[in-house]
């Protein structure tokens, strides 16, 4: 069992927990969530014991064996294998033990050595480290490749795979799908379900989480909150508790109003003076319920674009690559208004080569690609981050791409991506990558693009954010492209999958159910693990039920037609949020002119009744345009709430 005792923790002057409890059984697998700095990576750390809390304690069984996954990997010549290997501590240093015995020649500690060798398994680690590298992706040939050569995500992997291989009691894992493709995490969900010990996992995929855990802490508002079940009996359970909350709060705010309305009638008078003064100390004594804080920072839209051809673009017989060798070839595809593509492969493949080859930034090597007049184009990535000038703000990088545009259209829509009053103004020099994911993508939405490519959006991303960018998405109207392991972004947001893999793009008749399905029966890659901390073998998880094609066309239908319902909403609310823009322009000039204090002379007074009668009529007209708004805003606001369930 371990306990978390009225922890209390502060980090650069923030609190981050305020005397909090929680108690974890043996053998559970819970999901820590929350937003981006609400302090679990912290929690690990005070559980690693590199950091310690301001109060309380964290109880951890006496020899429990922590496991953990490192979110860094320096330079090294070490083998892809050998690196997974010296995550076994025990096992390496059997093997020291083991040399320097042979290099004495000390025979009794040799076979002491072998013994305890044969009851660790040693002579099957080497075959367990292949397999685990395998399930994550690695091939044959990257098992000896020294670690210096992989990329760092690849190097994360590494990390993963060598937490893995770890015998533990107690697994701690730090958004370990961030750098996985969609097959690698089935192929962990299998692992991890089988884990015989107690695993803490940070996440923000609800896919993952709703697969693997079976219990949720929840960090908010500096408290830790415990449920039991999956990410979705999560929500459920919350949604129940806030609407509790909100209703002990109404009613106490109720009785406070009660309370303090005959105070203020009878603490005047003798009579009732006693009585009034009992009823002041009953609400010092009240302890206050907190309003349930339940709307999301982040509210976001893609606007749409001023104009869009059809089709967008187009590719016949091409084939990409690099120094003149093809990755990919024999494509041929059509980007229509409207189409949502979602990318399937192994990372690799050349998912992000065909993005990049797509919207324009890598030439063809033969083949022809054709762009319509009014193609314009939308692009995210994780290096675009590395892009960002880090001593501009946010409000810098819109206004330079739009410098006629004004100071507040820029705020309320730096707003909706979570930058409010002075986060706007201030360099992201030391934001976090979310925040910068988060700037990336409003850059992207302020230009308007008429097709959108993203490749791995939502790392970085925590939940609330990752919400509001899938409701954005199922909103716009132009094309999308997407590359994802976020399998829930990917459900609410795509209607076509293409598969690039053995060097070609097919279009996959079926949706991500009937992925896994296909490759749990060998379609790309067959490997796993035997969910015990020295060990792997196969095990894919049971896929859903499939969906009939017909299902699957009406399901397109009904996401294309409330695409189609949504569109003129969404021109309305914006044509409306102009007219209100131009109309407080308005208003501030006349109510400036009506400021001149020599316009009230008598010999002006046509003039001031002029400026009075126009601040009438654009009072009125601006009381219509926000009727009008507020209509279009919630029309549009419950389809996307249809939607998005």
């Amino acid at each position: 069992m371990i306990a978390f005792n009225n922890l209390t923790l502060q980090r650069g002057g923030q609190w981050l927990l305020e005397d909090c409890s929680a108690t974890i059984q043996p053998g559970q697998r819970v999901a820590l969530i929350g937003g981006n700095g609400a302090g679990k990576s912290s929690l690990f750390q005070m559980i690693l014991g590199e950091l310690a809390p301001e109060n309380g304690e964290i109880q951890v069984p006496g020899g429990c064996r922590i496991a953990h996954m490192a979110q860094e990997v320096g330079g090294s010549q070490r083998t892809a294998r050998d690196f997974v290997l010296d995550g076994h501590a025990e096992l390496r240093q059997l093997e020291e033990r083991l040399a320097r015995a042979e290099a004495s020649g000390d025979e009794n500690e040799m076979v002491r050595v072998h013994g305890e060798l044969d009851n660790l398994k040693a002579w099957d680690a080497p075959r367990q480290a292949e397999a685990l590298l395998r399930g994550l992706a690695f091939t044959d040939d990257d098992m000896d490749r020294p670690v210096d050569s992989f990329s760092g995500g690849w190097r994360i992997r590494l990390n993963l795979a060598q937490a893995l291989m770890v015998p533990s009691d107690l697994l701690l894992l730090d958004e370990p799908t961030n750098h996985l493709d969609i097959e690698a995490c089935y192929w962990l969900e299998g692992w991890l379900k089988q884990y015989q010990g107690t695993l803490l996992f940070i996440s923000h995929d609800r896919d993952f989480m709703d697969r693997v855990a079976t219990h949720v802490i929840h960090f908010e508002h500096c408290k830790l909150f415990y449920y039991v079940g999956n990410y979705h009996a999560f929500e459920r359970q919350r949604a129940e508790r806030l609407a509790r909350q909100q209703a002990e709060y109404e009613k106490q705010q109720k009785r406070v109003a009660e309370i303090q309305s005959f105070i203020d009638r009878f603490r005047a008078q003798a009579s009732k003076a006693k009585q009034a003064q009992s009823r002041i100390k009953a609400l010092e004594r009240m302890e206050t319920i907190a309003p349930a804080h339940v709307d999301s920072q982040f509210e976001f839209r893609f606007p749409e674009a001023d104009k869009v051809s059809n089709p967008l673009l187009t590719v016949r017989g091409g084939a990409v690559g690099y120094d003149g060798a093809p990755l990919l070839s024999g494509i041929h595809l059509h980007l229509l208004p409207g189409s949502r593509i979602g990318l399937l492969g192994v990372n690799g493949a050349g998912k992000s080569t065909l993005i990049s080859m797509l919207r324009g930034a890598t030439p063809l090597l033969s083949g022809e690609r054709v762009t319509g007049e009014h193609f314009r184009p939308g692009y995210f990535a994780q290096h675009q981050l590395d892009e960002l000038d880090l001593d501009a703000s946010p409000f810098q990088h819109l206004q330079r791409l739009t410098p006629e545009a004004s100071d507040q259209s820029i705020r309320k829509f730096l707003g909706g991506f979570g930058f409010r009053g002075d986060d706007a103004l201030a360099s992201i020099r030391n934001c976090s990558g979310g925040e910068k994911a988060r700037l990336a993508l409003a850059i992207i939405a302020w230009q308007k693009p008429n097709v959108l490519f993203l490749d791995e959006p939502t790392n970085h991303l925590d939940l609330e954010m990752r919400q509001a960018l899938t409701m954005a998405l199922q909103s716009f109207s132009g094309a999308m492209v997407l590359v994802s392991h976020d399998r829930h972004l990917l459900r609410n947001t795509v209607d076509t999958f293409w598969r690039v893999a053995d060097g070609t793009v097919t279009e996959f008749d079926g949706d991500l159910d009937e992925y896994e399905r296909w490759l749990a029966e060998g379609g790309e890659r067959a490997s796993g693990g035997d969910g015990k901390s020295s060990g792997a073998r196969d095990a894919a998880p049971q896929p859903a039920a499939k969906e009939s094609a017909a299902e699957r066309q009406a399901r397109r239908k009904a996401a294309a037609e409330q695409r189609q319902k949504m569109a003129p909403l969404k021109k309305e609310v914006e044509r409306c949020e102009k007219e209100l823009e131009r109309l407080a322009k308005e208003k501030s000039e006349v109510e400036e002119a009506l400021g001149d204090t020599g316009l009230y002379e008598a010999e002006r007074k046509d003039e001031l009744k002029q400026l009075l009668d126009r601040q009438a009529e654009l009072a009125r007209r601006e009381s219509e345009a926000e009727a009008a708004w507020v209509e279009a805003s919630e029309s549009l606001e419950s389809l996307e709430a249809d939607a998005y369930s």
